[in-house]
């Protein structure tokens, strides 16, 4: 018998290169008041803000630029955003993200927040305070992004930062996936050569993580397979070339099959580590994710040796029925290529003190280690990560 399976996805997904001039007549479909977070200053230097909000006008949508984030989202972001709002009522209004996964989980936790009784994120996270749900229902959201990486515009959680007490933490709830996903590849032809590594290593760890999970689903893991097959060769000519518009396409659609895969299969070892790694070392999330992937992959090769020869034979066209030989060829891939585009080789390099491995440890455990492919207790992550310093 098959076995069941739950599929969460954005009702409507919108791809293609410049199709950022429909971005009118889509929102208009929300709402009438447009509340636009945007993920980047040079958006705004650019004049891609001012290009959408015309474009918004135009259709009959008033706009409003909520705010500008250049950072991960912290509890106070959230919580000093939907003070903004205070005293609106929910008709006619939407939130409207655009920029990286920064941008739109602030977007995604605003939205949700907003209509609640009780407005501080922090109750409402998993594992924190007082454990509220949504009551709610929240404002529709219309996300855009623009990095190639996070997959967050098709993801059912928004992920928020603390650093006093330090923690990463999900907003999660189904009504937080995005009702519009516009995805122009165009708009990333911006993002600087490193940003584009870090975001681009981020999708292609979820692709694999989201694969060789427990949790893993048949229609998220067939997202896998077409997403690495996507990423892997594109990632490297996406940073040699910015403008090099196959790459950035197929940076875009890899992402986005990123976020729908993690949202219905989960991830694992790597992406525990890179939450802990955020908050208590401030590394980016994707070059915290490039960093760990080698690794992870070596601590799960031997109980995910069939996974990964799948994703072997079809993303890089492996062509051997040994799944240990297939399986080893993809792992000495994916160190090549994190080599290639200068991921540090160890913790050391991004600052990592012997002294920080105790609350990396502790701050590791959270929903993505949960669905590792093999249990890792506390002493086990502890040695992983005293070899990677």
């Amino acid at each position: 018998m098959l076995a069941p399976f739950d599929f969460y996805s954005p009702s409507r997904i919108v791809f293609g290169w410049g199709r950022r001039s429909e971005v009118g007549e889509l929102a208009k479909s929300l709402g009438s008041i447009a509340w636009i977070v945007v993920g980047s200053r040079t958006l705004e230097q650019n004049g891609v803000i001012t290009g959408v909000r015309r474009l918004l006008e135009s259709a009959g949508v008033r706009t409003h630029v909520l705010t500008t984030i250049t950072h991960e989202p912290s509890t106070h972001d959230v919580d000093d955003t939907v003070a903004q709002l205070e005293g609106l009522r929910s008709e006619g209004n939407f939130l409207l993200a655009i920029g990286g996964g920064s941008a739109i989980d602030l977007a995604k936790a605003v939205a949700g927040i907003v209509t609640q009784r009780d407005w501080s994120v922090w109750n409402y996270l998993e594992g924190v305070g007082r454990g509220l749900k949504l009551e709610i229902d929240p404002w529709p959201i219309l996300a855009m992004p623009t990095t190639g990486g996070t997959g967050t515009e098709a993801t059912k959680n928004a992920v928020i930062s603390s650093y006093d007490p330090p923690f990463k933490k999900s907003l999660r709830d189904a009504r937080l996936v995005p009702r519009i996903v516009l995805v122009d590849p165009e708009l990333s032809v911006s993002v600087p050569p490193a940003t584009t590594a870090w975001t681009g290593m981020d999708a292609i760890t979820q692709l694999i993580e989201a694969y060789i999970t427990k949790k893993a689903t048949p229609p998220a893991q067939a997202l896998c397979l077409e997403g690495l097959r996507l990423a892997l060769p594109a990632v490297e000519r996406a940073v040699q070339d910015g403008r090099d518009r196959m790459a950035r396409e197929a940076m875009a659609q890899a992402a986005l099959y990123s976020g729908m895969a993690l949202a219905n299969s989960g991830l694992g070892l790597a992406h525990g580590v890179a939450a802990a790694l955020g908050v208590h070392c401030r590394i980016a999330h994707g070059l915290a994710c490039a960093v760990m992937l080698p690794a992870a992959l070596q601590v799960n090769r031997e109980v995910a040796q069939g996974p990964l020869a799948r994703l072997a034979r079809y993303a890089l066209d492996i062509r051997t029925d040994d799944d240990a030989q297939a399986a080893t060829m993809l792992i000495a891939h994916v160190v090549e290529l994190c080599r290639r585009l200068n991921v540090p080789q160890s913790l050391a390099e991004l600052g990592v003190r012997r002294e920080q491995l105790p609350e990396l440890v502790a701050g590791s455990h959270g929903n993505s280690l949960s669905g590792n492919p093999r249990p890792i207790d506390d002493a086990e992550l502890t040695q992983i990560l005293e070899r990677m310093l």
